[in-house]
């Protein structure tokens, strides 16, 4: 008889949460597939480039124009001849003189496009919490290295690395090669936040000195920082500064047991990343389209973007249900 795996909670003592605004957020969720967000009059406006006054050719499209043909393209899942015929349809039934850009020029864009950073709409301090999770690339030599089993350099996966605040909001982000360690790419996610820090929150992968080191050097001596000791973990007694909380987890871990530190410390916000990379997939897909490195890069970030951008068009207001 197969065994089935059961939760470790009573499902007597599991919280349940009800939406509260479900009119708000279902207006918000029908909007997400308006096309007229994706195709703003911001992009229309400024869709042809001013004059570089330069010899030589001039640039027929804009990088904004670009960026709105990349977002239809990774929220339709279009490959990029279809993109081009996407984009020249719209601009006809909007009656406008304006040429999409072909799919030459957004494979060409797509490696050197400049996307903007990803923003919050305040300033206030910030909780960030990080995690990483695998997008699939694709390469000619993929079969061929399944059926000889060797590795091939145009297969495999990448990493995407993404931070985010308790809203839900991505507010940084690094593609890197599936080699490249979490605990890593912390300084990077960090010089990507403007705002204040005052909470960094991480799973198991980032208990390390470095990153209690990062993060204290963004955050100051005030920040709290939130990460899990692995299991053989001990006390330090010459821990000083951000890495003298690692004791103190330690300590309280071994008072109360680990879920009930989870639960006492806030641990369990880690599952709005978790939510966020389920979005990013089910939404815009688990794989990348693009072949080089910087396009990937390019193309994440895009992704991120598209994410907030539905996000800010509604999102859901639950609270937890008393008996």
């Amino acid at each position: 008889m197969a065994s089935t795996k059961s939760s470790r909670v009573n499902p007597k003592y599991k919280k349940r949460y009800r939406v509260r605004n479900w009119h708000a957020y279902e207006r918000g969720l029908r909007a997400r597939g308006d096309v007229t967000v994706w195709f703003a009059d911001e992009a229309l406006s400024t869709w042809t480039p001013p004059p570089t006054r330069c010899r030589g050719g001039q640039p027929r499209y804009s990088n904004l124009a670009i960026l709105t043909a990349l977002s239809l393209r990774m929220l339709f899942h279009l490959p990029l001849r279809q993109t081009e015929g996407f984009v020249a349809s719209l601009l006809r039934l909007m009656d406008l003189d304006l040429h999409a850009p072909d799919h030459t020029t957004l494979s060409r864009r797509n490696r050197d496009v400049l996307v903007p950073a990803l923003r919050r709409a305040d300033d206030r301090p910030i909780h960030l919490i990080v995690d990483s999770t695998g997008l699939k690339i694709y390469g000619a030599g993929e079969w061929c290295s399944r059926k000889h089993r060797k590795a091939h350099e145009r297969g495999g996966w990448r990493k995407l690395h993404i931070g985010v605040d308790d809203d839900g909001y991505v507010v940084a982000e690094a593609l890197t090669q599936n080699t490249v360690d979490d605990a890593d790419t912390v300084p990077d996610l960090l010089g990507q936040i403007e705002a204040p820090l005052r909470r960094f929150t991480g799973d198991g992968s980032y208990d390390t000195r470095s990153v209690y080191t990062a993060v204290g050097e963004a955050g100051g001596t005030g920040v709290e920082i939130v990460v899990p000791p692995r299991r053989p973990a001990t006390a330090s007694p010459v821990a000083t500064g951000p890495w003298a909380q690692r004791n103190q987890h330690i300590e309280r871990i071994a008072e109360i047991g680990r879920l009930a530190w989870q639960k006492e410390t806030g641990y369990r916000q880690q599952a709005r990343v978790e939510g966020t990379f389920l979005r990013y997939k089910r939404i815009l897909g688990g794989s990348l389209r693009a072949n080089g490195f910087e396009a990937q890069q390019r193309e994440a970030r895009v992704g991120c973007t598209v994410l907030n951008k539905m996000l800010a068009l509604g999102t859901a207001q639950s609270s937890a249900v008393t008996a």
